[in-house]
């Protein structure tokens, strides 16, 4: 069987399965809706039409970073725009939904640090209308960990009191309530993704990107499971030394002023990545607004329309200044991840764990350390890198918990 708009999400059979059930049971509704009594598998009979139960209004997305959450509520909101009902990837509910230009599909995806709640309500708004296409209206919340206390409570009404036709997608690490709310998750069904073993992410890199087989596994080990990571370390030099930066730093933690040194040089490079990674779109945007506000233009009322624009010029700034902050904590914490594959592949060497290293290329280096290190000392150093990530969660200022972690990795 192909599978059409769930190509994408590699090795999560158990949830592909359910998300067809569910796109299967929602075609029949619809068709119910229309008077048809045939179902979605081609059936008849008033039972196909009623729809089984499989579907329901809210789903909430969870796993591990890279395993691919974002890209099975996409798949799934493909499926319920088929106009086959079957997710076959190649009709145009399908290709919009995948595009995001589907109208009745609407992506949140926080710019900054968090969804506001004038968004969420805006969005709720729009989603209680008909489908334009005659199926359903998606909200598709990639992000919905990054709700505020309000947008978690707009959302909430909407999910306790839902238009017939709406389904809210919403993607989250975890169902654990720093998360997403208890009343939420009470609404939704549960569609728990695992992290892909690392030579099904290696299979894709070479038959869908072409990647040398060799370099695939290591790209695959390396992203441990990540397969945006991985196809970007098989492909992108610079994000390979990005990552050899990283992966350089134990080596240099050989006093306090070279942790603070090394955070420095951490922190900057994060910085710089970021700052790579938005500066087209910041660009683009500036000149699309100006355009549209009448930048250039001469006469009479020239000079009053340009002091009017200063506002709106303002808060693109301060859109954007935002995304950059979360563009950088996001790069920060991808450096973090691979620093912890770094002192897990130490561990697994002191205890001699029968499992595969993630840096392969870094494994003399963690046979070294193993060499001069305790089980209980790198634990502790892999304890430092996962505090990090969450001071930064929460806020703590990314040069201040990247300091304590380094002078914790330096000490053992």
């Amino acid at each position: 069987m192909s599978l059409g708009v769930f190509a994408e999400l590699v090795g999560q059979d158990e949830a592909v399965e359910t998300l067809r059930r569910a796109a299967a049971d929602a075609a029949d509704i619809v068709r119910a809706a229309h008077g048809d009594s045939t179902g979605a598998d081609g059936s008849g009979g008033p039972g196909s039409a009623a729809g089984t139960g499989a579907m329901t209004h809210a789903w909430i997305f969870t796993g591990p970073p890279g395993s691919g959450r974002t890209v099975a509520a996409r798949a799934f909101a493909a499926a319920l725009e088929c106009v086959h009902g079957t997710g076959c990837g190649d009709c145009t509910g399908c290709h919009t939904t995948l595009a995001g230009t589907h109208a009745d599909v609407r992506f949140v995806v926080p710019e900054g640090l968090s969804i506001g709640v004038g968004e969420m309500r805006a969005l709720v708004l729009r989603a209680a209308s008909t489908p334009a296409g005659g199926r359903w209206q998606v909200v598709v919340v990639t992000d919905a960990d990054r709700l505020t206390e309000a947008a978690g409570n707009a959302l909430l009404k909407a999910v306790e009191e839902p238009p017939p036709r709406t389904v809210f997608l919403l993607c989250t690490p975890s169902t654990h309530p720093d998360d997403i709310s208890v009343t939420i998750r009470s609404r939704c069904r549960l569609v728990p993704l695992r992290q892909p073993p690392a030579d099904a992410v290696a299979a894709v890199l070479q038959a869908r990107d072409g990647v040398d087989a060799e370099v695939a596994r290591w790209a695959a080990a390396a992203a441990q499971g990540d397969v945006g990571r991985a196809r970007l370390l098989a492909r992108d030099p610079e994000a390979r030394k990005r990552r050899d930066a990283v992966l350089a730093v134990p080596r240099r933690l050989s006093n306090v002023g070279a942790c603070i040194d090394a955070a420095s040089a951490l922190i900057e490079a994060t910085e710089a990545e970021a700052a790579a990674s938005v500066v087209e779109a910041d660009a683009a945007e500036r000149a699309a607004l100006e355009t549209a506000l009448g930048a250039g233009g001469t006469g009479r009322g020239a000079a009053g329309a340009a002091r009017g624009t200063a506002g709106q010029i303002k808060e693109l700034e301060r859109r954007q200044k935002s995304r950059a902050t979360r563009a950088q904590r996001d790069a920060l914490d991808r450096a973090l991840v691979d620093l912890a594959g770094f002192y897990r592949d130490v561990l697994t060497t002191l205890l001699r764990a029968p499992v595969a290293p993630v840096h392969t290329d870094t494994a003399p280096l963690a046979e070294a350390a193993a060499g001069k290190w305790t089980a209980e000392s790198t634990l502790r150093r892999l304890e430092a890198v996962l505090a990090c990530r969450e001071a930064i969660g929460v806020n703590v200022k990314p040069r201040i918990a990247v300091e304590a972690m380094m002078l914790a990795l330096w000490r053992g």
